[in-house]
C-alpha cells in the first residue's frame, strides 16, 4: 500500500464486506438486523468516525462474509444512505447502495395493537408503498407506517 496515504481510522480488510456511511445513532440497530453478534467472522466496528456527509458515522467491516441482497437491504429501513463495498484481496471489487425491498418480512412490528401479528405467533409482513420516504403497509391489517414510526423487532 502507498506509504503516503493518511493512516486509516479502521484497519484494511483482505476479503469481506464493508458497510459504510451508517448514521452513528443507527449503527447498533444495523448490527442487530444483520445478526452480527452471532457470527464467527472477524468483525470491526467503527463508531462516531468523522464524516463529511454525516458529521459522525459508523462503519462495519466483516471478514470473509458476503451478504445476499435480501440480507443487506433489510438495513435500508433504518439506514437508507448506507454504502456497501465488497473486498477481495484488499481491493474494492464492487460497490452497492442499499435499497428498500418491495416486502419486509419479520423485521418490523405492526403499530396496530389489534393486528393479528401482535396477537398470534406469526411473522409480520409489510409491503413498501413509497421507497423514497419509506412508507410501509401491513399485509394483514393494512395499517400504514412511516420510517420515523417503525419499530424493529
Amino acid at each position: 500500500m502507498d506509504e503516503n496515504k493518511q493512516e486509516l481510522q479502521v484497519a484494511a480488510l483482505k476479503n469481506g464486506t464493508v458497510i459504510d456511511h451508517i448514521p452513528s445513532d443507527k449503527l447498533f440497530t444495523v448490527v442487530t438486523l444483520l445478526g452480527l453478534e452471532n457470527m464467527e467472522s472477524n468483525i470491526t466496528i467503527g463508531f462516531n468516525l468523522e464524516s463529511k456527509k454525516l458529521g459522525k458515522k459508523g462503519i462495519i467491516k466483516i471478514a470473509d462474509k458476503f451478504f445476499c441482497d435480501e440480507e443487506i437491504n433489510r438495513i435500508a429501513v433504518v439506514a437508507p444512505s448506507v454504502k456497501l463495498n465488497l473486498i477481495r484481496d484488499y481491493k474494492v471489487v464492487e460497490k452497492k447502495r442499499v435499497q428498500l425491498s418491495d416486502d419486509l418480512k419479520g423485521i418490523i412490528r405492526c403499530a396496530n395493537p389489534k393486528c393479528i401479528t401482535n396477537n398470534e405467533p406469526m411473522n409480520t409482513l409489510f409491503h413498501v408503498i413509497d421507497k423514497e420516504s419509506c412508507v410501509i403497509k401491513c399485509h394483514y391489517c393494512e395499517k400504514e407506517q412511516r420510517r420515523e414510526e417503525i419499530v424493529i423487532i
